[in-house]
């Protein structure tokens, strides 16, 4: 696929796909056009073929445009993994509004902030979470009662879905806004990452052109689809590639395996959590999963035992670690569908249009093998923060976007994640990677999950302290899992505290929330 460079956002020197769609809107009803009558997605409550998508997100498009919304103007939506989610991902894309998905598990104060900063002509919730959202938008000046919309019951889209409104077709350019998708927020608040139609254009031809993808995959959604995983890398991807997109509203193990099983679901896209989760059902164990293609995982690091589960589990599927951020539209690295054994625990290579260079302390190229702060450029990089100029000072430089994530590139050119900038510990000086620890404790048999902190040491500056988790261990006890760590960390990296602990603290994407663990818990020495 020819590439050539523009200046995008101001950025020069950019490298895009020649041949691309312009908008999602474009890039949807294309698909809606080829592949009519097949389902394009499929919810717990209801489904829709590509025909019955493209008609419902017109007459919304067109109910939007009739209560004053415009080109830029902002939508919110409380709405979990249901259908009138894409229904309005496509809606606000057609008619050039910008769609403010908002995680549904947060506390009235955290919606008060995002609605607050993003501001938006009309706030959407489902009927489950009404109560909190008005308590929420009843604190923020500039939404009005009458925009705010609770749908789901009886009212779904009821006020939505008024066939008599007329759809006004505008102009759409690429580098509009499609998406102001908040941060996890795990130090201080959210930051509104602002996605173009060119971001996530680009970033769907990478997951096609990466992952091989085609209208014969389809993919069952158990991440929120307000999470970039779950709305790009799957939702999107699908109805880019003219699959099949099935959604659960919240993973419960046995309740996934059967929609895998029922629907023959041949492409998988996790955090590794839910991975791990699966392989400890009964249920998982019961069955043959030939029929899937295509493992995909992200968001949290991949240890070698999760690799070895995953490949057992899956005998004919290519397995894919992936490496992204809401920043970069999704993806920034995948794996290829062939790689070396020696490979696994890399998250891959930089996508087709995409550059990363690992940067040090003083701002220069590390050497290879040498850590370092990725750095990542591309068409997939958002725009801005929304309303945020302190952030958009601090993170970008040259088109860059800085990750806050450490790693090393090898002679080959794959990246290999080590640890989140804020996390790396540094004892007496010497720095040390909790994935490194952190992969050594997920060795022993009777560890399921594993994370470690840096906590202050009035002598050594900082010491280690691992949390973790598994039914097997003594939570009074912890010299055989001391010893083990004796076996492959040297001394200084074995950790002085550990904490049996039901399960490890994430956010809604699935990452671990380390300051929680530091603000949990009590003190057992090994």
């Amino acid at each position: 696929m020819e590439i050539q460079e523009i200046s995008l956002f101001g950025r020069q020197g950019v490298k895009v796909f020649k041949e691309r769609p312009q908008t999602i809107g474009d890039a949807v009803s294309e698909s809606c056009k080829i592949y009519g009558e097949k389902l394009a997605v499929v919810t717990e409550e209801e489904s829709l073929s590509y025909r019955q998508l493209e008609e419902l997100a017109t007459i919304i498009a067109a109910n939007l445009q009739m209560r004053g919304i415009k080109k830029g103007d902002r939508v919110a939506a409380v709405v979990g993994n249901s259908c009138e989610f894409p229904l309005l991902v496509i809606a606000c894309a057609k008619i050039g509004a910008v769609m403010v998905p908002i995680n549904v598990k947060l506390a009235v104060e955290e919606l008060q902030y995002i609605i607050g900063n993003s501001k938006p002509s009309i706030l959407i919730s489902e009927q489950e979470f009404e109560d909190k959202v008005k308590k929420a938008s009843e604190g923020v000046s500039g939404v009005a009662p009458e925009n705010l919309f609770i749908i789901g019951g009886e009212n779904t889209y009821e006020e939505l879905l008024n066939k008599e409104s007329h759809y006004e077709q505008i102009t759409v350019n690429e580098e509009d806004n499609l998406f102001i998708i908040y941060t996890s927020g795990t130090t201080g608040q959210p930051k509104g990452a602002v996605l173009s139609h060119i971001n996530v254009i680009h970033s769907l031809m990478n997951f096609k052109l990466g992952f091989e993808t085609d209208d014969t995959f389809n993919t069952l959604i158990a991440v929120p689809m307000f999470h970039v995983t779950g709305l790009i890398g799957q939702l999107l991807h699908m109805f880019y590639v003219g699959g099949t997109a099935y959604s659960i509203r919240r993973y419960q193990n046995e309740e996934y395996i059967k929609r895998i099983i029922d629907n023959k679901i041949n492409f998988l896209f996790n955090v590794p959590t839910i991975f791990i989760m699966m392989s400890t059902s009964e249920e998982f164990q019961k069955h043959s999963f030939d029929f899937v293609k295509k493992v995909a995982f992200g968001g949290s690091p991949i240890y070698q035992q999760t690799f070895t589960m995953l490949r057992k589990a899956f005998p004919n599927a290519q397995l894919h670690n992936a490496y992204g951020a809401t920043e970069t539209s999704s993806p920034a690295t995948l794996m290829p569908v062939a790689y070396p054994d020696s490979k696994v625990t890399s998250v891959g290579l930089p996508v087709k249009v995409g550059e990363i260079k690992i940067v040090n302390a003083e701002g220069k190229e590390c050497r290879t093998g040498e850590a370092g702060e990725l750095y990542i450029k591309g068409p997939m990089i958002v725009k801005e923060y929304w309303e945020n100029p302190v952030a958009n000072h601090s993170d970008f430089t040259e088109g860059y976007w800085h990750s806050g994530d450490l790693g090393t590139k090898d002679e080959d050119g794959f990246i290999y994640i080590r640890d989140r900038k804020k996390d790396m510990i540094n004892r007496a000086g010497e720095k040390i990677f909790s994935i490194e620890v952190e992969d050594v404790l997920k060795a022993h048999p009777d560890v399921v999950e594993a994370a470690v902190i840096g906590e202050p040491d009035p002598i050594f500056g900082e010491k280690i302290k691992a949390f973790v988790v598994g039914p097997e261990l003594d939570g009074r006890d912890f010299t055989a899992l001391k010893e083990h760590c004796k076996k492959s960390l040297a001394k200084f990296k074995i950790p002085e505290e550990f904490e049996l602990i039901d399960s490890l603290p994430r956010n809604a994407s699935g990452k671990i929330l380390k300051n929680t663990l530091k603000n949990i818990g009590g003190k057992t020495n090994a």
